[in-house]
């Protein structure tokens, strides 16, 4: 499929493919769409295996930025950068500078911060060529590490996914498998923990598992494909995307998949096989948006316990979501989609009233 099918097909607005041959920076930016506002998304940086994967995950992470930026009450349209490389070798000031010199020739329709691969460090860098960058440091005008509010607002939504399935929220005593135990992960595991849930864990750097294990004994650790055939409650994927798939969703058994990570399903068909198998999905880019809701409110000027207080909607979010689903007889994805797009269409018209300025 070429680029402008492509793009007509998921309903991209623009993109742009920066190269520096000084720096050796080459990124992917993709905007999907400003309907609500101008796009917001982070900047990820990976060894791709070529720039075919870098543009298919830049599209398809905008695509998921707009919806995630809409069901979470954001008046941001949806964005992603990529950067093409290795980052833990590629990085420079150099690099970021350039980076950030592209993302100003976009004169504010994007603004972008961490994400897989970077951190909040590397765009201070950036901040020297423009104004368009968000999850700074604190020190540097930021709101600081967006982790730690990401695993609450994903905390709240575990709750809000057994409320539904078990008539409570209370996860004492709930079996759940965590795929992944880096920042995220990690933060969500203590929330995990004071609630007395059993806790399963695995990630593909063992550092992290004997993080874990080091704080709390009492986590047990798995192999990274062991963790499918945890017999659990409740399967929180907090890693990389597309793990929900043909392979692995006859090995789940768990009730729930409710985690941190993006794109979950690998397509949306698994979505619709999660439903069929009765098995409650919490989409990710309702869950995870507390990060989203951090920045956005980092715009505004940062106000701690109002960008906590908003993450804590995800629990109703959720619940409406689980609500349709259940009233209209169709999957979780397909209806956080519906509510999603609603509420771009409803904003949208309001584009036809004309306003003096």
């Amino acid at each position: 499929m070429g680029i402008f099918d492509r793009m007509e097909q998921d309903g991209q607005e623009q993109v742009l493919c920066c190269y520096d041959k000084a720096t050796g920076l080459k990124s992917i930016i993709a905007i999907h769409d400003t309907t609500l506002g101008p796009a917001l998304g982070g900047c990820r940086m990976w060894p791709y295996p070529g720039e075919e994967e870098a543009l298919e995950d830049a599209l398809r992470l905008s695509r998921g930025m707009t919806y995630k930026s809409a069901a979470s009450g954001q008046n941001h349209g949806g964005g992603k950068a990529v950067i093409w490389g290795n980052p833990r070798t590629d990085k420079s000031e150099e690099l970021f500078r350039a980076f950030g010199k592209f993302v100003h020739t976009l004169g504010g329709r994007f603004f972008t911060g961490t994400d897989v691969g970077t951190e909040k460090n590397d765009f201070v860098y950036s901040t020297m060529e423009s104004p368009y960058l968000v999850g700074l440091p604190e020190e540097h005008g930021g709101s600081g590490d967006s982790s730690i509010i990401t695993a609450f607002g994903v905390w709240k939504g575990i709750k809000a996914a057994a409320a539904h399935v078990w008539g409570s929220d209370s996860l004492g005593g709930k079996r759940i498998a965590v795929q992944g135990a880096g920042k995220v992960g990690g933060h969500l595991i203590e929330h995990l923990l004071d609630e007395g849930a059993v806790i399963t864990v695995t990630d593909v750097v063992h550092q992290n598992i004997q993080r874990v294990q080091q704080a709390f004994p009492n986590v047990a650790a798995v192999s990274t494909d062991a963790i499918y055939d945890v017999d659990c409650d409740i399967f929180a994927p907090c890693a990389l995307g597309g793990i929900i798939n043909d392979e692995t969703i006859p090995r789940l058994k768990c009730r729930v998949v409710a985690g941190a990570a993006n794109n979950q399903l690998l397509e949306p068909r698994h979505g619709d096989e999660l439903h069929r198998r009765n098995i409650l999905y919490a989409p990710d880019y309702v869950i995870n948006a507390g990060g989203l809701i951090q920045v956005a409110d980092e715009l505004m000027g940062y106000h701690h316990d109002r960008a906590f207080r908003k993450t804590a909607g995800i629990y109703g979010m959720l619940g409406q979501i689980f609500e349709i689903s259940r009233q209209e007889a169709i999957p979780t994805y397909l209806a956080a989609d519906r509510l999603a797009e609603r509420r771009i269409a409803k904003i949208g018209q309001l584009n036809r009233l004309y306003v003096a300025e």
